[in-house]
């Protein structure tokens, strides 16, 4: 009886929470279809007393939103690869090959993963700067190549795949680049769907570094072109929500296609170290 209370007090909680998080995502939703003076009114209604279509029509003409939309969904996709390939690399590499300094060198992964964003940002601006990369996609996408949550989640997931697999491939003659791309790879999607998900999310929103990088508009991503549409038009309140829903759409895809594939990932990843 206490067992049964308990559940359904905790899935209570949970459903209120639930409804906490995503009611501003629904209002925001529901405020795409507003006219901006009933959005502006004193007195508040969560459905549209008239439904529009006007703000998506209009949002494209304050601001290219597609071009900036196609901008981050090249960069975010680009990104995302690079890094779901180098740390399913460097987690095979770590976790299944035995050398002197494996452990020092799986430490300094880890020691990137704890120092504040806030503190590299000036080095790797300086060093842009002096490669010549500003305004150009390649201080976006060079960067981000390697990530150190990603190469701990790998090394993580891919511990925990049996060696004989691997043993027996090399009897057959397999290579060491046969065994990664044809046997690891397949094995570790679950992993790789956590690690796409994550890094889909966090390059997608990214706003500060490609603020600061790229100062071509056409060249600029999502995350700062609504910023800067809501600076220049903040009185369009219907377009800017309008956009807005649209930008999170990519993300909501992400997640539905792979849900299933990052829970087991994350799972997994959690079980040996």
């Amino acid at each position: 009886m206490k067992r049964k209370v308990s559940s359904v007090l905790l899935n209570g909680i949970l459903l209120i929470l639930g409804i906490v998080t995503v009611y501003p995502f629904f209002w925001m939703l529901s405020s795409s279809f507003k006219q901006n003076k009933e959005i502006m009114a004193l007195h508040q209604k969560f459905l549209p007393q008239e439904f529009i279509l006007s703000n998506y029509e209009s949002m494209n003409a304050h601001f290219n939103f597609m071009r900036f939309f196609a901008n981050s969904l090249l960069i975010t996709v680009a990104v995302t690869l690079l890094v779901i390939y180098t740390s399913t690399l460097c987690g095979f590499v770590l976790s299944k090959y035995k050398f002197k300094g494996r452990e020092f060198l799986f430490s300094v992964v880890l020691s990137t993963m704890m120092i504040p964003w806030c503190v590299t940002i000036i080095p790797k601006y300086s060093m842009i700067q002096s490669f010549g990369w500003m305004n150009s996609y390649k201080a976006l996408i060079i960067p981000a190549m390697f990530s150190g949550f990603g190469i701990f989640m790998m090394k993580q997931h891919i511990a925990s795949l049996p060696d004989e697999i691997l043993e027996a491939a090399r009897i057959d003659g397999a290579n060491e680049f046969y065994i990664f791309h044809r046997i690891i790879m397949p094995m570790a999607k679950n992993g790789i769907s956590s690690i796409a998900i994550f890094q889909f999310l966090w390059t997608w929103e990214d706003f500060l570094w490609p603020y600061l990088v790229i100062n071509d508009q056409e060249k600029q991503l999502l995350a700062v072109g609504l910023k800067m549409f809501n600076g220049q038009y903040s009185t369009d309140y219907g377009a800017l929500f309008a956009a807005t829903a649209i930008s999170i759409l990519p993300v909501l895809l992400i997640y539905l296609f792979f849900q299933k594939q990052f829970i087991a990932g994350i799972a997994s990843s959690a079980v040996k170290g």
